[in-house]
């Protein structure tokens, strides 16, 4: 093992088991799916019960597999694509700090931007990916960006209805 395989591993395992810790805590933390189901309706996403097992569930499986380096540039597609709809639905409109209140764009950023770089790299020569001679190459880097964007846009698109949000606010103070 190399410095770069090494860099790649560390960088694997920390964002990978983060993701996928927080999609365990979509069901598990307090108020458990259906806590996440009510704050993605509080954001004005359509079937927010559906959409808390989707993040959920894409968290984990994505998460676990970038930290094992398997199906690498499909597991870094799905983080890209969450956190581009974090950005879209939650982060955008606080401005791009983290320590801003509610957080800022930062951090999702970064992390969809490592996702990028690692699979632009692959996922180095400790990982499964490799233990399996799955050698993705530029492909790699066009499946991660490319399935990053549809699945955030077709997320977006599908789900999310911010105006319905605040029109039922609305008519819940009336």
């Amino acid at each position: 093992m190399n410095e770069l395989d090494f860099g790649l591993l560390v960088m694997r395992i920390a964002f990978g088991l983060s993701l996928a810790y927080h999609g365990f805590n979509k069901v598990t933390g307090k108020g458990g799916l259906a806590g996440t189901a009510g704050w993605f309706a509080s954001l004005g996403m359509k079937s927010p019960a559906l959409q808390a097992k989707l993040a959920a569930s894409t968290e984990v499986v994505g998460g676990l597999l970038f930290a094992l380096g398997l199906f690498t540039p499909f597991a870094a597609g799905a983080m890209l694509a969450l956190m581009l709809v974090a950005i879209a639905t939650v982060h955008a409109k606080v401005g791009y700090f983290i320590f801003l209140p509610n957080g800022g764009w930062e951090y999702c950023a970064a992390i969809g931007f490592l996702a990028i770089g690692v699979s632009s790299t692959g996922p180095g020569s400790v990982s499964l990916d490799n233990a399996l001679e799955l050698n993705f190459g530029w492909g790699g880097v066009v499946i991660a960006v490319g399935l990053g964007l549809i699945g955030a846009a077709g997320q977006l698109a599908i789900f999310y209805r911010p105006e319905s949000n605040k029109k039922s606010q609305a008519d819940d103070k009336s």
